[in-house]
């Protein structure tokens, strides 16, 4: 039975490119699926087997550890140095997204809380 080793939906592609490679080098034979234009299906490396299953998952759990780690200490060093993107950067960068995420908040909050009587008052 094929199992679902690693999902690739919403992983940045030298991640995906490094588990690829990482599983490749320790010999562990794995496929991938996409999951089409209608994204109905799976994006993801499957195993056809259990025979590697534990051995891929301890790969894939120290790597991500690994990656963890050295991409918390790049984003320390980008806040040291005053390059990473402060609420102000980003409002400036992309404005409507922002108003309309604001905006949507503000609509889910009003849903959310009409039925106890917390409707605010305009």
């Amino acid at each position: 039975m094929t199992i679902l080793i690693f999902k690739l939906q919403n992983v940045p592609d030298d991640e995906a490119a490094d588990v690829r490679e990482l599983l490749a080098a320790n010999d562990i034979y794995f496929y991938e699926t996409h999951a089409g234009f209608w994204r109905l299906g799976v994006d993801g490396l499957w195993l056809p087997d259990d025979t590697n299953l534990e051995r891929a998952r301890e790969l894939i759990k120290t790597y991500q550890a690994e990656r963890a780690t050295s991409q918390r200490k790049a984003y320390e060093e980008l806040v040291e140095q005053g390059q990473a993107p402060t609420l102000w950067q980003n409002f400036l960068q992309s404005p409507l997204r922002f108003v309309l995420l604001f905006i949507a908040v503000f609509f889910v909050l009003t849903l959310t809380l009409a039925p106890f009587g917390f409707m605010p008052k305009f």
